[in-house]
C-alpha cells in the first residue's frame, strides 16, 4: 500500500544474506563508474532502445557453464628465522563445468578440479601437508598484508577455471563464465555473465533505457574502456515486474572481436542465457543465479572438504612443525 505523494518502493527479489542485485554505495545507487564508455557502437546513443530477439538466430546446441568457488580453511603466521613472522592463508578453491545439451534438453557434470595453496609473502614458507591434504605454497609478492591475500586465490582460481572448460569444449558451442572474462577474454565463443551489479556505466538517459528493458530484451552493445573492458551489454532475464534492476544482467565478451561478432554474440546470449534463469522459490538470488551455476556450486563446496576437519588438520600440521 502506498501513500499520497510518497515515493514508490520496490523489494529487492534476492535474499538480504546474499546481499543486493543491484549494490548500493555512499554515493547513491551504485556509485557512477569513471570508466570511459563508447555507446555509439550497435546504435547510435541518442536511438537507444530495447533490442528484442531477432527471428532468425538460433540458441546453440551445446552451452557450458563454468564456475569457481573459493575458502580460507585457516589463517596462519610463519616464524622467521630472523625473528620476523608473515601472515599467509591457507585456502581451498574448486572449477566445475556443466554441459547443458540445448538439443536434448539435457544437463551434466562435465568436468571438476580442486586445487588449494598457501598463500604468503613469506620467503622461508615451505608447502604444508595437513593429513591427506597438501597445500603447495603460491609466493605472493609486496608486504602480503593478511586482509590482500584472499584475493592472492582468484589467480589460480581463474587458471583452474580456464582448464577445466577447455577440456569440456566442441565445435560450435557457447562458454558462458559466471563473472568478469578479465583474464579470460582469449578463449572463443565466451560471455562473461556479471549478475550483480556495483557500478553504473551509463547516464541517466541510457541507464532509463536498461531498467525499461522487458523481460527478454536487451540493451545496444557499448564498448567499456577499463583496463578488463570489451563489449558490453545489458538484458533482462525472466521476472516479475518489480525494482527496476529486477532481473538485469550485464553480460560482456572480448575486446578482440570486431564489432559485429559481439553484437551476434549479444543477440545469442538473449535466446540462451533466460531459459537457465532461477526462480525466487528455488533460489534466494533469482532469477540472475542461473540453474545450472547454482547446483554447481554445490557440488563444488561440496567437494573443497569438510572445513572443521581441515582447520584441525592444519592445527596439527602446525603443532608437529614446531
Amino acid at each position: 500500500m502506498s501513500v499520497p505523494g510518497d515515493a514508490a518502493f520496490f523489494v529487492d527479489s534476492w535474499d538480504p544474506a546474499y546481499g543486493a542485485s543491484f549494490e548500493a554505495s555512499a554515493s547513491g545507487p551504485a556509485a557512477p563508474s569513471s570508466a570511459q564508455v563508447d555507446a555509439d557502437v550497435e546504435l547510435p546513443a541518442v536511438d537507444w532502445r530495447a533490442i528484442g530477439v531477432r527471428a532468425d538466430v538460433r540458441a546453440p546446441d551445446v552451452v557450458l557453464l563454468v564456475d569457481g568457488v573459493r575458502r580460507i580453511d585457516a589463517s596462519i603466521w610463519t616464524a622467521e628465522a630472523d625473528g620476523g613472522s608473515f601472515p599467509g592463508v591457507a585456502a581451498s578453491y574448486a572449477a566445475g563445468v556443466v554441459r547443458c545439451d540445448l538439443g536434448r534438453g539435457a544437463a551434466q557434470l562435465a568436468g571438476t578440479r580442486v586445487g588449494r595453496g598457501l598463500f604468503t609473502a613469506s620467503p622461508s614458507a615451505q608447502d604444508v601437508v595437513a593429513g591427506s591434504i597438501r597445500y603447495p605454497v603460491h609466493r605472493v609478492g609486496g608486504t602480503g598484508e593478511l586482509a590482500k591475500l584472499p584475493a592472492a586465490v582468484q589467480g589460480p582460481l581463474t587458471a583452474l577455471e580456464v582448464a577445466v572448460s577447455d577440456a569440456a569444449r566442441v565445435d560450435g558451442d557457447l562458454l558462458v563464465v559466471d563473472g568478469p572474462l578479465r583474464s579470460r577474454r582469449q578463449l572463443p565463443r565466451t560471455l562473461g555473465y556479471i549478475k550483480t551489479q556495483h557500478s553504473q556505466y551509463l547516464d541517466a538517459r541510457l541507464t532509463a533505457v536498461v531498467t525499461g528493458l522487458a523481460s527478454g530484451e536487451r540493451s545496444p552493445v557499448f564498448r567499456l574502456g577499463t583496463a578488463w573492458g570489451g563489449w558490453s551489454w545489458y538484458l533482462r532475464l525472466p521476472v516479475v515486474a518489480g525494482a527496476p534492476w529486477a532481473g538485469i544482467v550485464r553480460v560482456e565478451c572480448s575486446a578482440d572481436l570486431p564489432v559485429e561478432a559481439a553484437i551476434d554474440l549479444a543477440d545469442l546470449s538473449l535466446v540462451t542465457l533466460p531459459r537457465f534463469a532461477s526462480t525466487p522459490y528455488k533460489d534466494p538470488r533469482a532469477p540472475q543465479n542461473l540453474v545450472p551455476i547454482a547446483g554447481l556450486e554445490r557440488r563444488l563446496r561440496a567437494l573443497l572438504g569438510d572445513s572443521r576437519l581441515l582447520h584441525r588438520a592444519l592445527t596439527t600440521a602446525a603443532r608437529v612443525g614446531r
